[in-house]
């Protein structure tokens, strides 16, 4: 499993603490290898390399995992959201803005959960938005309520803002997985190897 050789930032998963790398620096595993992981464990993996330096490491990762209903992806999707490049942004708005805005729908409801929950990481996620936009995407998107970012996060607002945050059944999935996820927030904030994730999960 991939190691971060920067910082890690904090959030909560339905009120444990979980340790996010910033930044991951190692190459990704071969085919072969991943082939060998369960579908959790892909998950999982796919959800650590959305913190890969490159771009399109972070963007081809978030296509797999993005449609993933559960409350440890949230917060890898959210960070996302207060990056800068574009083409992850559009995944998001495009996979997710279209659930965020229905009341009480699985999307709503986790990523609500998990931006009620995590003031401060929104708040810094609102101020990252403002400034990439500024910076880097005023010219493409003159109106800031224009900015993919921007409506992304304006959705995730107002779904913090709904009574009945509370995440759904478990294995719940837009696409891409065939079977349930369920996993403990330590076994993402610890980074285990792929053999321990699989032994926490099966005394879940």
């Amino acid at each position: 499993m991939p190691q971060a050789r920067t910082s890690s930032f904090r959030v909560l998963v339905e009120g444990e603490p979980v340790l996010i790398p910033s930044r991951i620096y190692s190459d990704e595993p071969s085919v072969a290898a991943e082939a060998a992981l369960s579908v959790t464990q892909r998950a999982v993996l796919d959800c650590l390399y959305t913190r890969h330096h490159d771009g399109r490491v972070r963007q081809r990762r978030l296509e797999r995992v993005v449609g993933v209903i559960q409350p440890w992806v949230a917060p890898f999707v959210v960070q996302l959201v207060g990056e800068y490049v574009d083409e992850i942004l559009l995944v998001i708005e495009r996979v997710l803005t279209p659930e965020l805005v229905v009341p009480h729908s699985p999307v709503a409801a986790v990523y609500g959960r998990c931006a009620a929950e995590n003031q401060a990481f929104m708040a810094l996620t609102g101020q990252r938005v403002v400034s990439y936009w500024n910076c880097y995407h005023r010219r493409r998107y003159p109106a800031l309520n224009d900015y993919p970012g921007h409506a992304v996060l304006a959705a995730l607002r107002a779904a913090a803002q709904r009574p009945g945050k509370d995440a759904p059944p478990a294995g719940d999935h837009l696409a891409g997985l065939d079977v349930p996820i369920v996993i403990t927030p330590q076994a993402v904030a610890h980074h285990d190897s792929a053999a321990s994730i699989d032994a926490q999960l099966r005394k879940a």
